[in-house]
């Protein structure tokens, strides 16, 4: 892996699980939605791969709810729903991204 494809994959891991839960909290989603979604952002493209199991994680640690879904073509889908404590750590993690990035931008010298 190159050292710029190392820094994309840093900078994604700690995020990727917020990103979902905005996706989510937006409206219901099933995990191939998902997937596609981060597909369109060049810099967030990641496989079912890492988006399922950590659909599975956001829904053990109680931030998603799931239900089962008739789809209009194929198979029923799993659709995803922010709950309460989900919508609180986005919430959170919003308050404390603003202020990380901001220091950030400020060290590295890409303030607006």
């Amino acid at each position: 892996m190159t050292d710029a494809a190392q820094l994309s994959t840093s900078l994604r891991r700690g995020t990727l699980e917020f990103c979902v839960l905005a996706m989510v909290e937006r409206e219901d989603s099933y995990g191939t939605e998902i997937v596609r979604r981060f597909g369109a952002e060049r810099s967030l493209a990641t496989s079912e791969g890492t988006v399922y199991p950590l659909l599975s994680r956001l829904r053990r640690v109680g931030w998603l709810d799931s239900k089962w879904s008739e789809s209009p073509a194929g198979p029923p889908r799993r659709y995803y729903t922010l709950t309460d404590s989900g919508r609180a750590a986005l919430q959170h993690f919003r308050t404390e991204w603003v202020s990380f990035r901001q220091t950030v931008d400020r060290l590295v010298g890409t303030e607006a």
